[in-house]
């Protein structure tokens, strides 16, 4: 299935593993470039496809105090900075109608946030770009009910949607994941990607912000992968106790390596016995 703006990557069972990865959030220019540029080279040396992921702004945080990034404008601007310079693609979140046009000429992906993956509007402008199109699913959502989510984007004549899973919410701080989800929505026929690191959040479990528990992003995602996981999304930072967000779910560079080989290993062998 070809999804990805000039259809020159392949998402899907016969493809290699995705892996969507970043920063929460641009916190600097040149933070947000090291952590890119490291990216690309360890996924480009295990031959996994890689897409970037970071937030120009953060609109849901716990807080109204809580950094939200650069804005659109100034985030935009990073972004297509490093893009020029790496040569990589890009994901970022879209909050609103009126922000799609800008984020989908400097973008490859435009990113639904979760609690806005039923917004009609939203989705059909996302829909309506060169852009693929990826639904973060609803914390408040069954699997199934993604159905009706993912056809306001290809009722709008748009086919390159992703679907990413990040767990299911059932109040007092926590997430849960149903690992049956990730097939109920591949038979929808879109890809689907695990949110590993977001998976792990503990919304709104430190207060005045999420908290989490990053020791268990690398158990979610072998076990996603040997569910059947088109790709995996982490989020992740030099420094993950100094980032201004996600940083209790944020995973550190230097885990990285290691866990690509092991997420390779499952899904070779997953692929291999099918």
């Amino acid at each position: 299935m070809k999804i990805l703006k000039n259809d020159n990557m392949l998402v899907g069972s016969n493809a290699p593993l995705l892996i969507i990865a970043g920063p929460c959030v641009i916190e600097d220019f040149e933070t947000t470039r090291g952590i890119a540029a490291y990216l690309k080279d360890v996924t480009a040396d295990m031959g996994l496809n890689f897409v970037f992921k970071a937030s120009y702004d953060k609109a849901n945080r716990t807080s109204i105090s809580s950094f939200r990034g650069p804005g659109m404008d100034q985030g935009l601007d990073i972004l297509h900075r490093i893009k020029q310079a790496l040569g990589i693609k890009l994901l970022s979140d879209v909050h609103h109608p009126v922000e799609v046009e800008a984020a989908a000429a400097i973008l490859d992906i435009l990113q639904i946030p979760a609690l806005l993956c039923r917004q009609t509007d939203l989705l059909t402008a996302a829909a309506n770009t060169a852009c693929a199109v990826n639904i973060k699913k609803g914390q408040f959502l069954a699997p199934w009910d993604m159905c009706h989510v993912i056809e306001k984007v290809t009722a709008s004549g748009n086919n390159r949607v992703l679907v990413t899973e990040r767990g299911s919410q059932f109040g007092y701080n926590n997430l849960v994941v149903d690992f049956r989800g990730l097939k109920i929505i591949q038979q929808m026929g879109t890809p689907v990607i695990f949110d590993a690191t977001h998976s792990v959040q503990l919304p709104g479990g430190a207060g005045e912000k999420s908290d989490g528990q990053r020791e268990f992003a690398p158990v979610l995602a072998k076990a996603a992968v040997a569910a059947g996981a088109d790709g995996v999304f982490l989020e992740v930072h030099p420094e993950p106790e100094k980032a201004l967000c996600d940083g209790p779910n944020s995973l550190p560079l230097d885990c990285l390596p290691k866990l690509l080989k092991q997420l390779i290993a499952i899904r070779k062998a997953v692929t291999t016995i099918e």
